[in-house]
């Protein structure tokens, strides 16, 4: 007899992204969500054991690819436009990975990101492919939580 009470892997379809004050912004594929700690070699003078120890060191996080189909909306162009000119603010957001029913489950949320590529589609006239946009948000830091209710 199957499990009930199994937990089920969550489907990669069903997500969003949040920024502050941005509306709109629904995207078909995000990646990045890459974390790292480098490792800190370490000796002291008199160990009589001859093996370094390792502590943690600085803390890294991948910079977020975020794909969507290019239309008219230029809200995420135009916060790309303030940081060409040196004014833009830098947002928050999240990732938030929802379940069949579009109720949150998973949140990855970063802090002080800023858009720091934005690539424009690839045109071919012989194709009839959507056109892609992708911007690469920098952040300082993610953290990951859960939210189911």
């Amino acid at each position: 007899m199957p499990d009930r009470n199994r937990a089920d892997p969550f489907r990669g379809y069903n997500f969003r992204v949040e920024f502050d004050g941005i509306t709109r912004c629904a995207f078909r594929e995000i990646s990045g969500l890459t974390f790292e700690v480098d490792p800190v070699e370490y000796r002291e003078g008199d160990e009589q054991y001859l093996h370094v120890r390792k502590l943690f060191g600085l803390r890294k996080f991948t910079n977020l690819q975020a794909k969507r189909g290019i239309t008219t909306d230029l809200q995420l162009y135009k916060w790309y436009h303030e940081i060409l000119r040196g004014g833009a603010r830098l947002r928050d957001g999240a990732i938030i990975l929802t379940n069949e029913l579009q109720r949150d489950q998973l949140r990855w949320s970063f802090r002080n990101g800023f858009i720091c590529k934005w690539e424009g589609p690839s045109l071919n006239a012989t194709s009839n492919d959507v056109a892609i946009e992708m911007i690469e948000i920098c952040v300082d830091r993610v953290e990951l939580a859960a939210t189911v209710q």
